[in-house]
C-alpha cells in the first residue's frame, strides 16, 4: 500500500513540475530584459520606427503587459555612454512617468521635463544635444490632460516665480479663445484644447528657433511629433 502511495505521490510531483515548467516558459517572453541599445542599432533606426515602437509600448503600458527590466544593471552599463532612441519634452507632473508610458528602459529616452512642457532656449539646447550629439531619432513634445500649469495659466494665476512659467503658457490660452463653451479651468474640454495648442506652439518653436533641428528634420534624420497623454486611461494621442 505504501509503495502505491509513493508511486502516486511521485507522479503527482512530476506532473506539478511539468506544469510549472510550462507556465515558466509561457511567462518568459514578458520577463525578458532587453539589451541596452548600441550605437550601431541606433544608427539604423528612423524616427518613424521609433514612434511606432513607442506607440506599441504605450499599448503594453495600458494593458499592463510591460517589459520587466533590471534597472540596476542598466544604470551601471550606461556609465560608458548613451544612445537614446528619442528625446521627449514632457511636463514635470509626477503623473507623467515618461519611460513607463512608452514601456522603455533607462537609456532609451532623453527626457526633458519642465512644468507645462514649453520650449525655451535651455530646452532647445538640450534637444539639439540629444539629437545632433547623442543621436536621438525622434523628438516628441508630450502634453497631458488635467495639467495644473495649464489650468493656472487659464486662470491667470500670479504667484512667485510661477508667474514667469505661466507666462510661457499664456500664448496657448490666447489662441484658444475660439473654443465654443466655458473658457475656464473647470471645463476639462477647454483645458484639453489649450493643452493641445500648447503642444503645437512648442513644435513651432522648435522648428522656428533651432535651425539645427529644422535641417535635421528636413533631411529626414529626425522626426518631430506632438502628443497628448491622458493620465486617466493611459491613452496617448497624436497632436497635429
Amino acid at each position: 500500500m505504501n509503495k502505491k502511495k509513493n508511486i502516486l505521490l511521485s507522479l503527482l510531483l512530476c506532473g506539478l513540475a511539468v506544469s510549472c515548467k510550462k507556465a515558466e516558459n509561457r511567462e518568459s517572453p514578458s520577463k525578458s530584459s532587453p539589451q541596452i541599445i548600441t550605437k550601431e542599432q541606433q544608427d539604423k533606426l528612423t524616427g518613424e520606427e521609433v514612434l511606432k515602437d513607442f506607440m506599441e509600448g504605450n499599448k503594453r503600458f495600458r494593458e499592463g503587459t510591460v517589459t520587466v527590466r533590471n534597472h540596476t544593471k542598466r544604470t551601471r552599463t550606461l556609465v560608458n555612454g548613451q544612445f537614446p532612441k528619442a528625446v521627449v519634452i514632457s511636463c514635470s507632473d509626477n503623473r507623467v512617468p515618461v519611460e513607463d508610458i512608452f514601456d522603455q528602459g533607462l537609456g532609451d529616452i532623453f527626457v526633458e521635463s519642465v512644468a507645462g512642457n514649453f520650449v525655451d532656449e535651455d530646452v532647445l539646447g538640450s534637444t539639439e544635444y540629444a539629437c545632433a550629439v547623442a543621436g536621438a531619432k525622434l523628438i516628441m513634445v508630450m502634453g497631458h490632460q488635467h495639467c495644473g500649469v495649464v489650468k493656472a495659466a487659464i486662470d491667470n494665476v500670479r504667484f512667485g516665480n510661477i508667474t514667469a512659467t505661466l507666462y510661457r503658457i499664456r500664448p496657448a490660452v490666447n489662441i484658444s479663445l475660439s473654443f465654443t463653451g466655458m473658457k475656464n479651468s473647470r471645463n476639462n474640454e477647454f483645458v484639453k484644447f489649450v493643452s493641445e495648442n500648447n503642444v503645437r506652439i512648442a513644435l513651432s518653436e522648435i522648428r522656428k528657433k533651432s535651425p539645427i533641428l529644422k535641417e535635421m528634420e528636413d533631411n529626414g534624420k529626425i522626426k518631430i511629433v506632438g502628443t497628448l497623454y491622458s493620465p486617466a486611461d493611459g491613452i496617448l494621442q497624436l497632436v497635429k
